[in-house]
């Protein structure tokens, strides 16, 4: 057995998830995106965040890549939302983690 092969998939994900949650950018992203009833276009998140546009782009990429949100393209812009399932399981292994 592999080094790798000794953690455990909840390991796994949940260390993915704390990565992505590794820059006070993308913890404010998610706060920004988790308030809103629908999802955003990042032109519209750029006004809010005290972060440029290609930092903006970066960190959302970050974050698509850990699966905490998601993105729909409308050409030319992609909106953005949590994405809700993989951020049910954020909460319930970071909960997991803290409660031991």
């Amino acid at each position: 057995m592999s080094k790798a092969e000794e953690y455990s998939e909840k390991q796994i994900q949940l260390a993915k998830f704390a990565k992505a949650m590794s820059h006070p950018a993308r913890v404010l992203i998610l706060e920004k995106l988790s308030k809103m009833n629908a999802c955003c276009y990042s032109g519209d998140l750029i006004n809010e965040l005290p972060i440029s546009r290609s930092g903006l782009s970066l960190h959302l990429k970050e974050l698509k890549l850990a699966g905490l949100i998601q993105g729909t393209t409308e050409p030319p812009y992609i909106k953005y939302c949590l994405n809700k399932e993989n951020w049910k399981t954020a909460v319930v292994l970071f909960n997991e983690l803290f409660a031991e």
